[in-house]
């Protein structure tokens, strides 16, 4: 993910999750809001009783890549908050693929 790709703000953050709508399932919830702009915009989080800040931020690094690799199928005008469940720290990297690969089809046929 880009830098200019990201939401950093806890405000854009809690916004999104109060006000938009939501998908989930065991790897992850996401989280997502129309916005005006003609781009994606991605948080992604990680609740801190998951583990310490090592495994925390490698669970985020995978995520990110798994960002990228899936990035053409999000649609363009909305934000994207992506909350990393504890059961990601067992699952092998292509199950992470798969699973965020099938909630951004449940997205896009809302």
């Amino acid at each position: 993910m880009k830098k200019k790709e990201t939401i950093k703000s806890k405000l854009d953050f809690n916004t999104i999750i109060n006000n938009g709508k939501k998908v989930g399932n065991e790897y992850f919830t996401v989280f997502y809001m129309d916005y005006d702009k003609n781009e994606k915009l991605f948080g992604v989080t990680i609740q801190k009783k998951s583990g310490n800040a090592v495994v925390r931020n490698k669970l985020k690094r995978q995520t990110r890549a798994l960002i990228d690799e899936t990035k053409i199928l999000f649609k363009n005008y909305r934000k994207y908050i992506i909350i990393i469940k504890k059961k990601c720290l067992t699952a092998k990297y292509n199950e992470k693929l798969l699973a965020l690969k099938t909630l951004v089809g449940e997205i896009n046929e809302k």
